[in-house]
């Protein structure tokens, strides 16, 4: 195999990072790699260090030690923000009163971005948030309030605001957390959709990878340091596969 080309399809790189709130340590250095087209779930206990290392790659917290790179840049010199989309975790808590419709918070990722200083062409404008909201299905809600909308409708308005710049790779935190599991698998085909037809390289946060198992085909594996990283298959053989089935938690080895 092409080492470089190798390489080169390598979006995020984290090596050796720590990181400690004061005197806890919450990650003991964690080393991986994002390709794109991965879809990659990340998982672990609660506690684990997940959220916090999603923070440092988007660099919302600095690591104590280690460095991570965006696209072959190192993240303090990345400047190509609106390659990466983001949902935070309880992104869907809205205010059912707040007098916003669902093209306004959708524009709004338009405007999250070092391209607020340029000007603005109207007619692209919308047509981007058109593209996001049809990718997500939700092309004839564009005038809604979003506080009208259920908390799954929600959840896909806030990913057509995350792919709105039409981003490399989309990070989410818990996406699904509070949502019945009907609403969840439909969310996560939708989220197979644009890894598989768009492109868009996925990797997200979650306590379960039951039900998007058919989905997924990297894990990584976090217990404050890297338990495991690799293919799905070979999760699903691994011993770290096999000590969180034996800590109780709610992991899903077959495919659909």
């Amino acid at each position: 195999m092409d080492s470089t080309a190798d390489e080169d399809k390598i979006l995020i790189s984290v090596k050796n990072i720590h990181f400690r709130y004061e005197y806890t340590p919450v990650l003991i250095d964690v080393s991986f790699t994002i390709h794109s087209g991965d879809f990659l779930a990340i998982i672990g206990p609660n506690g684990s260090g997940k959220t916090t290392l999603l923070k440092i790659i988007l660099r919302l917290l600095k690591p104590s030690l280690g460095k991570v790179r965006i696209m072959g840049k190192p993240a303090e010199e990345f400047e190509d923000w609106p390659a990466i989309g983001y949902v935070p975790q309880k992104a869907t808590h809205v205010d059912p009163l707040f007098p916003v419709s669902v093209k306004e918070v959708v524009a709004m990722g338009l405007f999250s971005s070092k391209r607020i200083s340029l000007p603005v062409n109207r007619k692209e404008e919308s047509a981007a948030v058109q593209n996001a909201l049809c990718q997500v299905g939700l092309s004839s809600f564009r005038n809604r309030r979003i506080g009208k909308l259920s908390a799954g409708q929600q959840q896909r308005v806030f990913i057509a605001r995350a792919i709105v710049n039409r981003p490399r790779i989309l990070f989410l935190d818990e996406p699904t957390t509070g949502v019945d599991a009907e609403t969840q698998e439909r969310f996560y085909d939708m989220l197979d959709q644009l890894n598989k037809k768009e492109g868009i390289t996925i990797a997200l946060i979650t306590h379960d990878i039951g039900i998007i198992n058919k989905h997924v085909t990297k894990v990584a594996c976090l217990n404050q340091k890297l338990v495991y990283h690799g293919t799905h298959e070979d999760f699903c053989r691994s011993e770290a596969f096999k000590e969180m089935l034996t800590a109780g938690h709610h992991l899903i080895s077959h495919r659909h």
